[in-house]
């Protein structure tokens, strides 16, 4: 029987779909589970840390000191969480993880001076009717300049792309400044993604365009996977990124049987 699509999009899902249909298909229709990585983990490690900088201290007091109480937090509840337990990192390893996300946290002070930071929001979860579908998506950060411009700031712990995909690193974050738009009536000057492993800045400007152009895109994807869920096509899209994908033994692609995932897995419901 044809699939039941999502109830909404998030800027997530719409690059999960555009970078693999039958990846997509597994997490957000089945909702199989995915499991959680070193990576994924110690992307959930800093951005706690990065959090807490900014509810617990006031300006003038976010200081690196104050972002290594909170990673040593953060660490410290991280012990009893599933998926980091899931990891069976021993000592060593996590001794690893967690001097890599210090490095990380330490590595924030040099793309920007948080005491000049007034955030509207941290993890601030958006919802808004575009175009007929549920957009939701949650924003690391949401600055208000002196101006009374809005900023969406975006943390990334992995590499950096290179300017050939800077492009394809900034949809998910436009995608943001849209829900702003919808949802706050107001469109951010500016979108960044605060890339902390080299560490560098990736800085946009959505314009009224580019809003237009996001739109239209999303809506697109949407209507793609209404399709796909309709004729239960949901085609996987090969790629470098194949060997670190959980659902390898199920494509088609690699001689597997997609209808046996939810079986092995253990399939969830429909996705909110």
């Amino acid at each position: 029987m044809p699939f039941d699509p999502p109830r909404s999009l998030s800027p997530s899902k719409v690059s999960s779909f555009r970078s693999c249909p039958l990846a997509f298909r597994f997490t957000a229709i089945e909702r199989l589970p995915d499991p959680a990585t070193e990576a994924t983990v110690k992307g959930t490690l800093v951005h706690t840390a990065l959090e807490g900088l900014f509810w617990n201290h006031p300006q003038g007091r976010r200081s690196p000191a104050a972002a290594a109480a909170e990673l040593a937090a953060a660490w410290d509840q991280l012990q009893d969480d599933a998926d980091f337990r899931s990891l069976e990192l021993g000592p060593e390893g996590a001794e690893a993880m967690r001097a890599d996300a210090a490095q990380l946290v330490a590595n924030y002070f040099a793309v920007e001076d948080p005491d000049e930071i007034t955030p509207v929001g941290v993890e601030l979860t958006l919802d808004a009717q575009v175009g007929g579908v549920r957009l939701r998506g949650i924003l690391d950060r949401l600055d208000r300049t002196p101006d009374g411009e809005l900023v969406v700031v975006d943390y990334k712990t992995g590499r950096a792309p290179s300017p050939n995909y800077e492009q394809a690193r900034l949809a998910g974050v436009q995608l943001y400044a849209l829900l702003c738009q919808e949802v706050l009536g107001q469109r951010p000057a500016q979108v960044r993604l605060l890339h902390l492993k080299e560490p560098t800045v990736i800085a946009a400007e959505p314009t009224e365009q580019v809003l237009r152009g996001q739109r239209t895109k999303t809506l697109a994807v949407w209507d793609a996977i209404e399709r796909a869920c309709r004729s239960e096509d949901f085609r996987p899209k090969t790629g470098p990124l194949c060997n670190w994908c959980a659902f390898q033994a199920f494509c088609p692609a690699y001689g597997g049987d997609p209808d046996e995932a939810a079986a092995v897995l253990g399939g969830g419901v429909s996705a909110a």
